[in-house]
């Protein structure tokens, strides 16, 4: 969820506005969006918004954000696309300025200026911005690795990232996501080779599931279609869509002929290799409901599902559970543990080293990664010769000229959700009371009095996720007992007031749900007069 601001002379710069994807903390919801409070305030002087490359975690927020934020969007042209195409669904393309960039490019924002890199990554068009400023320059490295035998985009060699060097750079800010692989992440044509030799020893269907954003990936299971002979088909409109807009782009220029799913089930299984999304184990993506049976495709006993991709820290239990279903069905499996069928987009420890000689900056500033990512990046680059550098957290304002780098103050950052069509605080009341429903249980109790407040009928009561199955009769009995207990005492204390009597029942209520479940569940209560 990158959200990146830059500030110098009164004016700032947006780099990147991605999202994440929620986890079992936020019931209900899907998407978390960056909460941009710190510079909505001070929206008037906020310049633009530059994207590094298409990754949901660096452009995924924009169709909910971006109109908001009121100013001009800045992308090079296939990262471009695929913003227009999330505002074009949004029905906001007349709303927001998206301006595009060549490759390489340079632009002016006010005191800022931005000149596209391009780096390897996973997708095509991962960039760096190197950033002008009055007071040094600054590399942003983006998402990056070094890959000597990239499939698509040409990324700048060691020379010109050493010129880049030459000029003098104040601060690298620095992908950490791998810092702790001793080895280089790998070439792209390595897991052709592995995909290969694990595609071609199967007998049967194969099925290969990957980010659909890894156009690179796509780009080599093409070849490794055509290497083993088999028909290609795709499952999951994410992939449809990359693959549209990358050819769109002059991308995939020789990716073999689809063929849609009817046609793959009819063929023979030997013939056939199918790319699909949800290896991360999303719940509705195609490989969970192809493991469960409710997709047209359908895999047997002896097929077999390759994992061309990292398990990301978080999916482990929806992983296993999709791997589960298969393991049920017979279906073999391999992942990256038992051959070469993917390779990171992220630099390890090598990588780094070689940037850091070819950029020598004054000051390290590592991003992308958990606080300990972070915090080993900037070890490691100090122990490479780079003599500043800072680990800030989330919301970390970070004075990097003159006389940096210096933390000179904490701003106020945090998590939305997008909970249907609406956008809301990730710690707010809604939230809140839906994880203590989830926790704990729920009772609706219900009160009819009369004009002299006296208790008409017995009170009713309404249960959810209260653990009672077998005791529901006796305990909605015990309970409806303490609410009418509740009520009598009431009102012989004088229950005109109407908050007062409703905070006793719901008190007794509770305290007799506790005593039965240990839990304390939340209690509404409502009064009638009749």
């Amino acid at each position: 969820m990158n959200v990146n601001l830059y500030g110098t002379q009164g004016k700032w710069v947006m780099v990147d506005l991605g999202l994440t994807f929620a986890d079992p903390g936020y019931p209900g919801v899907e998407l978390i969006l960056p909460d941009l409070s710190f510079i909505e305030e001070r929206a008037e002087d906020l310049l633009g918004v530059v994207l590094t490359h298409g990754h949901e975690d660096h452009i995924g927020a924009i169709p909910y954000l971006a109109t908001d934020l009121g100013v001009p969007l800045y992308a090079t042209r296939f990262t471009a696309a695929l913003i227009q195409g999330k505002l074009d669904e949004e029905g906001i393309s007349d709303k927001v300025d998206l301006r595009i960039i060549e490759n390489e490019g340079s632009f002016q924002l006010g005191p800022f200026g931005f000149t596209y890199v391009p780096l390897a990554h996973s997708i095509p068009e991962g960039n760096a911005l190197l950033i002008e400023t009055p007071y040094g320059r600054i590399f942003h490295t983006g998402d990056w690795k070094i890959d000597k035998e990239p499939l698509l985009g040409i990324p700048s060699t060691a020379e010109e990232l050493t010129a880049i060097g030459d000029k003098g750079i104040l601060a690298l800010v620095c992908d950490s996501t791998n810092v702790f692989n001793e080895e280089a992440s790998g070439s792209e044509a390595d897991v052709r080779k592995g995909l290969d030799e694990v595609i071609g020893a199967c007998k049967a269907r194969v099925l290969v599931t990957t980010f659909a954003s890894n156009a690179a990936r796509l780009q080599t299971l093409g070849e490794v279609a055509q290497d083993t002979g088999r028909k290609l088909c795709v499952a999951g409109r994410s992939l449809d869509r990359i693959i549209r807009v990358a050819k769109a782009s002059g991308y995939l220029k020789n990716f073999p002929p689809l063929i849609d799913v009817d046609t793959a089930m009819k063929l023979p299984p030997r013939d056939v290799m199918i790319i699909a999304t949800g290896g991360q184990g999303e719940a509705r993506a195609a490989l969970s409901r192809i493991a469960f049976d409710s997709h047209p495709i359908k895999l047997s006993a002896g097929d077999t599902v390759v994992f061309s991709s990292k398990q990301i820290p978080g999916n482990e239990i929806a992983i296993g559970r999709i791997q589960n279903a298969l393991a049920a069905k017979r279906i073999d499996m391999v992942t990256d543990r038992q051959a070469e069928v993917h390779v990171s987009g992220h630099p390890g420890r090598p990588e780094l080293a070689a940037m850091y000689k070819w950029i020598r900056p004054e000051i390290i500033l590592p991003v992308h990664g958990e606080l300990r990512h972070m915090a080993e990046q900037a070890r490691f680059a100090k122990a490479e010769g780079i003599a500043r550098g800072i680990v800030q957290s989330n919301g970390t304002l970070v004075r990097l000229a003159p006389e940096g780098p210096k933390a000179i103050g904490q701003e106020r950052v945090g998590r939305l959700v997008l909970d249907g069509d609406v956008i809301l605080p990730a710690d707010g009341s809604t939230m809140n009371e839906r994880r203590r429903v989830g926790l704990y249980g729920y009772i609706g109790v219900t009160v009819a009095l009369d004009k002299a407040d006296r208790l008409k009928g017995e009170p009713s009561l309404q249960l959810q996720g209260l653990p009672v199955e077998e005791d529901r009769e006796d305990f909605l009995a015990d309970a409806c007992e303490a609410a009418a207990e509740a009520v009598a005492k009431g009102v012989k204390g004088g229950g005109r007031d109407e908050s007062r009597l409703k905070e006793a029942v719901r008190l007794a209520v509770r305290r007799r749900a506790t005593s039965w479940t240990g839990k304390k569940p939340v209690v509404e209560v409502s009064i009638i007069r009749v």
